[in-house]
């Protein structure tokens, strides 16, 4: 009977928890810093001095850049778990609203969603590989310019500003972070 109980009563607040996402009850810790990373990626300075394309393409990978180093940042942390999980969902959340708003159908969203998610893993563990080498310049080419180098100097641009922004959000304790606060 005890039993009964508490299955009905786990079963109700399992109810509860998705009638409050269907609702739009939903966590908004992340949404500050996700408004800052992509405030950072569209920041002109990308897409003129660092020949990033100003395309729907470009503006995915330049915020999956911003994004991969943040959540890289938050990984190094124990404070970073939660967060980072809550800012992943916001990615997902705002793909999914640009997919519709450029007319992708109830149909294939999930799987266009599917492909950003992996592509977002990509460039995690490409970025998370060439920083500890000491080489970001292939994995831009590869990862945020789609294997089209740019010229040196562009190249050069966009190398040397992540990598301080890298350096400033080493700099920074996580709280600042999670709360949107970027270098």
């Amino acid at each position: 009977m005890l039993m009964n109980a508490a299955k009905q009563g786990h079963a109700q607040e399992t109810r509860v928890h998705w009638i409050a996402k269907l609702f739009g009850s939903r966590d908004e810790t992340a949404l500050p810093l996700y408004q800052a990373i992509v405030a950072e990626a569209r920041a002109p300075h990308w897409y003129e001095a660092g020949a990033v394309p100003d395309s729907i393409d470009g503006r995915f990978d330049m915020v999956a850049t911003i994004l991969s180093l943040v959540l890289l940042r938050l990984e190094g942390d124990p404070a970073g778990a939660a967060p980072s999980a809550s800012l992943t969902e916001r990615f997902v959340e705002d793909m999914d609203g640009q997919l519709r708003e450029i007319g992708i159908g109830d149909v294939v969203v999930g799987k266009h969603i599917g492909k950003m998610m992996g592509m977002l893993g990509g460039r995690l563990g490409a970025y998370r590989d060439a920083l500890a080498r000491g080489d970001l310049g292939s994995a831009l080419i590869r990862n945020l310019y789609r294997g089209t180098a740019p010229d040196a100097g562009a190249l050069g641009h966009v190398r040397e500003s992540l990598l301080a922004f890298r350096d400033g959000l080493s700099a920074m304790p996580a709280a600042a972070v999670i709360e949107g606060a970027l270098p």
